[in-house]
């Protein structure tokens, strides 16, 4: 092999290692001291949940000197998904990570069951707040509101089950299908009934209890282990309509749906 046929290799070999797309790393995180779970999601741009789910947490503490793992692509402009036979915004929003009313309000879906295979959906970067909770200004009697909601429904949950039926109140006050404050949400009455039993039958006034207070703060700060569900309900319900809601998943004893 002549000189001038090594420097010639040499040069493609350069030029296909410059045009190879570089694979992104994941990154590790360890904890320092007074740090929290959730300020950790903020700065790496990766939402809460998906950060507990990639660590196999359950709860939101964590001390110094844990390694964090933190999923690859956890920030960026978002990306594309092309539909496939049998899906649904739902299960597409799930499997992304991602809150299922942000795909809706980026691709202009007025209806979402009208999607078809082939067709591409713009997939924003996964959102932090559920589609807009970020943006509620909750009053302390928000916070102890929402809190002995979720200590009438949920104290005997787990704690992520907890922290998932207040994410549920605050889906609802970001949704068009229900009123918009937190208040309102959970004293909703429509065709003769309330919406929450606890408001009902008058467990709503209990004190809330410790964890059910940070549960609430957390979901206000944005863990939504729901992915976007709108309803809840024990799973030894057998109402067929509630039933028939697509599933996000069930925590614990309770069944959370679209």
């Amino acid at each position: 092999m002549t000189n001038a046929t090594r420097v010639l290799m040499g040069f493609f070999v350069l030029i296909a290692a410059l045009t190879v797309p570089i694979a992104a790393h994941a990154a590790s995180h360890t904890v320092s001291p007074g740090e929290s779970l959730y300020l950790i999601s903020q700065s790496y741009d990766v939402p809460l949940n998906t950060l507990m789910e990639s660590n196999g947490i359950q709860t939101s503490w964590i001390y110094p000197g844990q390694k964090l793992y933190i999923p690859d692509n956890a920030s960026g402009n978002g990306s594309t998904y092309t539909v496939r036979a049998g899906d649904d915004i739902y299960q597409i929003a799930r499997q992304l990570g991602v809150n299922y009313l942000d795909i809706i309000k980026e691709n202009g879906l007025y209806n979402p069951d009208l999607i078809y295979p082939g067709s591409d959906l713009y997939i924003p970067p996964a959102s932090r707040a559920g589609s807009g909770q970020g943006q509620l200004r909750p009053t302390p009697q928000d916070v102890d509101l929402l809190a002995r909601l979720i200590t009438a429904e949920a104290d005997g949950e787990p704690y992520t089950g907890k922290v998932a039926v207040g994410a549920v109140v605050l889906n609802r006050v970001n949704s068009r299908d229900f009123p918009n404050s937190i208040r309102n949400v959970i004293y909703e009455y429509e065709d003769g009934t309330y919406q929450f039993e606890p408001v009902m039958n008058g467990w709503i006034e209990r004190p809330a209890t410790p964890d059910c207070i940070q549960a609430a703060k957390d979901a206000l700060n944005g863990w939504d282990p729901t992915n976007g569900a709108v309803y809840f309900f024990a799973t030894y319900v057998t109402n067929p309509w509630l039933w028939s809601r697509p599933l996000s998943n069930i925590i614990g004893d309770v069944a959370f749906t679209y």
